[in-house]
């Protein structure tokens, strides 16, 4: 075959966009003569980040359902519908050997109209509870990818392949020295760090307890590289107005750099925060977000609290709890060093290429029939 064609479909969070940048570029090393093409969903950040990391994206006209504003989902099949048009334009151009799906909303009618025309699509779940979307698509996947074992119960049994969570190329690499990270965000060696990422768009309560919490920090003398998200952006700079040793932003991009400085991390438990925290063998706080579906990042920060690798704050609790049990745990290096341990022994490395692996597997099984 002269050349390959794969979408790759999904998106809506960094969670679900940086394990689909990797595919591709693990795919791209395997087979070099692959063309690629990204399909998401209007207004939502990989119509960004797809382009920035070299992909062509296309952004379908549809949403989720907003699960806080049920009135604003009367338009839901509307916009469905008008997404398969949208599908069945863009397979037509592209043409596409075989579909991944990532997870996110856009990637249901993409993978269901691949389906449809009998094109092998892969999906990758990340989440140890899956999502709606895949498990109506994974009963006729060619194959599903999941993080965590015991997924027979959303999927068919002979189509799961366990390949990890594919994280960014940088975070499985060595990474930097800490000083070299603590160079990078101008803070001081002497001193322990902690990253605080609320996930790719940021999360209230935990910004919330942070910017709170700053007094108390720089008492402690604690310093903080704090991923905000864009909406608290102007509360965080005025949280921090005053106080040394405080780094903040919006995003950070070259979060191995974050990695490298971190004591300690205070994260949100989208499943790829959890892998990366994991890969990095970092001892966290995690505070799932409450209203995620089916409650899957409670499910996500289990798998390594429940095995002392990680502590879990609930969401309603941050207000009250979560700098103090931060401060505890940057206070306390031996307890650190075995959360590190236990979290970077539970780590599955090379999860991309495996994930990868199993799609150009497929294209081969459909070039022979």
């Amino acid at each position: 075959m002269a050349e390959r064609r794969f979408i790759i479909a999904g998106g809506g969070t960094g969670g679900h966009i940086f394990p689909a940048l990797a595919i591709a570029h693990a795919l791209r090393d395997m087979a070099p003569d692959a063309r690629f093409l990204f399909v998401g969903a209007r207004g939502r950040m990989e119509m960004e980040k797809v382009p920035e990391a070299g992909f062509r994206i296309i952004g379908l006209d549809i949403a989720g359902m907003d699960r806080k504003h049920f009135w604003k989902n009367l338009a839901l099949p509307w916009r469905l519908l008008k997404s398969f048009w949208q599908v069945r334009s863009i397979f037509s151009e592209f043409r596409p050997h075989a579909v991944i799906g990532v997870g996110g909303y856009s990637s249901f009618p993409v993978l269901r109209y691949a389906q449809s025309k009998r094109i092998p699509t892969i999906l990758h779940e990340s989440n140890a509870f899956a999502g709606r979307s895949n498990i109506l698509l994974g009963r006729q996947a060619s194959a599903v990818c999941v993080a965590h074992e015991g997924m027979e119960r959303f999927f068919p049994a002979d189509r799961i392949r366990i390949t990890g969570n594919p994280v960014r190329q940088v975070l499985e690499e060595p990474l930097p020295a800490r000083s070299e990270g603590i160079r990078f965000f101008g803070l001081r060696e002497d001193r322990p760090v902690v990253l605080v990422i609320g996930g790719s768009l940021g999360a209230k309560s935990i910004n919330d307890a942070i910017a709170a919490g700053m007094p108390k920090c720089t008492e402690r003398q604690v310093q903080v590289i704090w991923q905000t998200g864009r909406s608290y952006v102007k509360q965080a700079e005025e949280a921090v107005s005053g106080y040394s040793g405080m780094w903040t932003g919006p995003f950070i991009r070259e979060m191995q750099f974050a990695f490298a400085a971190a004591d300690l991390v205070v994260s949100r438990a989208g499943a790829m925060s959890v892998a990366e925290i994991a890969v990095t063998g970092k001892a966290a706080v995690f505070v799932p977000y409450p209203l995620a579906a089916e409650d899957h990042q409670t499910a996500n920060a289990r798998i390594l609290a429940d095995r002392g690798a990680a502590r879990l704050v609930a969401d309603a609790e941050a207000q009250d709890r979560l700098v103090e049990e931060m401060l505890e745990l940057v206070s306390d290096e031996a307890t650190r060093k075995d959360m590190s341990e236990k979290a970077g022994a539970m780590a599955r490395r090379g999860a991309a290429t495996a994930v990868a692996g199993i799609v150009l597997e497929w294209l081969k099984k459909d070039t022979a029939a």
